[in-house]
């Protein structure tokens, strides 16, 4: 059974907190082919879609396109505070491996 990505609350929490319904923006998580591994992530504030997967929370939408969704089954969007930055990120339990500079990564 594929299940769709899980979003975390402090991921709808930041986008609440940077306005992104406000805009009328929505987060797109999608994956691309590139990078040293294979695939990449691609994460931006962008339009929502007719064929897109809409996750609500906090009145706020993480939006995933039809290619993408099968590559994103049961991983988990998050947003992450740290010393060298904040950003949001994927746990894809369907990576088997990344690259060495953690921007890529093969299934």
């Amino acid at each position: 059974m594929n299940l769709p990505p899980k979003v975390t609350d402090r991921a709808f929490a930041r986008l609440h907190e940077i306005g992104a319904h406000a805009q009328g923006k929505a987060l797109r998580v999608a994956i691309e082919g590139g990078g040293c591994s294979g695939f990449q992530d691609e994460i931006k504030l962008d339009d929502p879609a007719d064929d897109d997967l809409v996750l609500e929370g906090s009145g706020e939408q993480v939006v995933i396109d039809e290619v993408s969704l099968p590559f994103l089954t049961n991983a988990v969007i998050d947003f992450s505070e740290e010393l060298i930055g904040a950003r949001f990120v994927i746990e894809n339990p369907n990576a088997t491996s990344s690259c060495g500079c953690g921007t890529s990564f093969s299934m």
